[in-house]
């Protein structure tokens, strides 16, 4: 039987700190794959951009439809260690193992065989990731039902996120893949990667293991999966009820705009760094290390701007922000505006670009996902049925599918301006740059504002949070004296001895 409210113990900052550090598993993958992993199949490896990008598309599609799956098994999974632990211990070895391999493809095959390498590869990496982090950021609303306490609870998780995430991308910049002092080396070098990757999985395995052991001692707290038997046809209905949500259904379209814009922006990313704006990999190590100095600043304030604000209203502040400072530079550089390249005076106004524009957009990401949290008992109240997993695959299904959009429109504007294959820093046409810079900023601009608008009509404050938790309150309190009821019919039908506190 599920533990009342009254009864579930406070959550203690030791399970709050290993619930969040699982989040560093998912940010050392992402970061890789967003920031190195085109670069080293273009430049490094030898395919073409367009086959890169749609390869990276097709996996995120799959991802995407696989989601919505492990949601409503894990939602329904009945064992000794709950719905969530069982899914979380099995990810651990097979997306470390598969994300060592897809930075290590043999030498010397064709094109094709490569290709195909990849393509496994990058599959088990997203199918055995989703293993952990969909049932992992589940346990989020189940942990805490507190309204403020979720936006804490996200920002600790977005903490782990940027240190993990970014702190391994210093690294690569600095030590596995740092560039010698004779221009060797560096990104464009296929051996530095052997050592990224093998760290890099190392941490994944260990992280996972951890943090899904530390959250373990919750289990007799969580929800348990109903014991019933359902057809496929029934679970698509429900699926259908669940995600019928106005609240939902707001929140993943400003998602979908999110990430179909943040995938051309991740996949063109470090084109822009080196060879646009053409900074060493010393500056660009010290730029992640300014990014993460503004993150963890979004870490911090998020919690604060969503309590004076409202989760809305701060989201749709910090948003707007970060997108007016994010396309600044490269607005500023066409309309020749911007100091020349290798000028001190460039870098700390990218520098202080990077500080605002990821604090901002960090407390945004925080402030949506704690938004998706509260939809959670929104669904419950309408449905009767308690769904995290459903819905968190869900919002990410959406999410996925189009940020593979996202990075087949950064292979599409690779491809449009015939980006050199070999490229070397300062070498570029400018033609080439100036066309890059001028397709890029109409459509990331257009997509974030999408997601602005869209925002903007999101229904669910504190208030409409708090009587969610009423309502819920009161259908658990009658479904309680309902049972207590039934015992004691029992107990009298059977001869029993009368009900605690009756006469005889």
């Amino acid at each position: 039987m599920t533990a009342t409210p009254s009864e579930i113990p406070p959550l203690k900052l030791h399970t709050k700190l290993l619930y969040a550090l699982g989040s560093v598993a998912n940010a050392v993958k992402a970061r890789g794959l967003a920031i190195f992993l085109m670069i080293f199949y273009n430049q490094v490896v030898g395919l073409s951009p367009a086959t890169v990008s749609t390869i990276l598309m097709l996996a995120l599609i799959f991802d995407a439809f696989v989601d919505p799956l492990v949601g409503q098994v894990s939602d329904n999974f009945r064992s000794k260690l709950g719905r969530r632990h069982p899914f979380m211990y099995a990810a651990a070895l097979p997306v470390s193992v598969a994300y060592f391999l897809l930075w290590n493809p043999p030498q010397g095959w064709s094109d094709q065989a490569i290709v195909a390498w990849m393509v496994v590869c990058l599959l088990t990496v997203r199918l055995f990731d989703t293993f952990f982090e969909l049932p992992s950021s589940a346990l989020a609303p189940e942990l805490t039902r507190d309204y403020n306490e979720r936006t804490s609870l996200v920002s600790m998780r977005a903490f782990f996120t940027v240190v993990g995430g970014l702190g391994m991308t210093v690294a690569a910049y600095q030590y596995f893949l740092a560039e010698n002092p004779d221009g060797s080396g560096g990104i464009l070098a296929r051996e530095g990667y052997f050592a990224f990757s093998l760290v890099s999985a190392l941490l994944i395995f260990s992280v996972i293991l951890i943090s899904t052991a530390g959250t373990q001692n919750r289990i007799p707290y969580l929800r348990q999966a109903p014991a019933r038997k359902i057809t496929l046809v029934a679970m698509a209905r429900e699926v259908a009820q669940t995600l019928n949500n106005r609240a939902f259904v707001i929140a993943t379209l400003t998602g979908m705009f999110i990430a179909v814009a943040a995938g051309s922006k991740n996949g063109l990313e470090i084109y822009f760094a080196l060879y646009f704006w053409e900074l060493t990999q010393s500056q660009l190590a010290a730029l992640t290390v300014f990014g993460v100095v503004g993150s963890l600043g979004g870490v911090a304030i998020a919690p604060h701007v969503a309590k004076a604000l409202g989760k809305k209203r701060g989201a749709i502040l910090m948003f707007a922000s970060a997108l007016a400072i994010g396309i600044s530079p490269i607005t500023l550089r066409l309309f020749g505006l911007m100091p020349p390249n290798g000028t001190d005076l460039l870098f700390w106004l990218l520098a202080t670009e990077t500080v605002l524009n990821s604090g901002m957009a960090v407390a945004t990401g925080v402030m949506l996902v704690s938004m998706v949290a509260d939809v959670v008992e929104d669904a419950e109240v309408k449905t009767g049925r308690r769904s995290e997993g459903l819905l968190m695959s869900a919002d990410n299904l959406f999410k996925k599918a189009v940020s593979g959009v996202g990075i087949l429109i950064a292979g599409a504007v690779l491809s449009f301006v015939a980006f050199p294959e070999g490229a070397r820093r300062g070498e570029v046409d400018p033609e080439i740059l100036q066309n890059m810079g001028l397709v890029y900023l109409p459509v990331v601009t257009l997509l974030y504002g999408l997601g602005i608008v869209c925002l903007s009509l999101f229904n669910i404050d504190k208030a409409k949070h708090e009587e969610n938790l009423r309502k819920l309150d009161e259908v658990a309190a009658r479904a309680d004296e309902a049972g207590v009821a039934a015992e004691a019919g029992a107990g009298a039908l059977s001869g029993g001895a009368p009900p605690l506190g009756s006469k005889a």
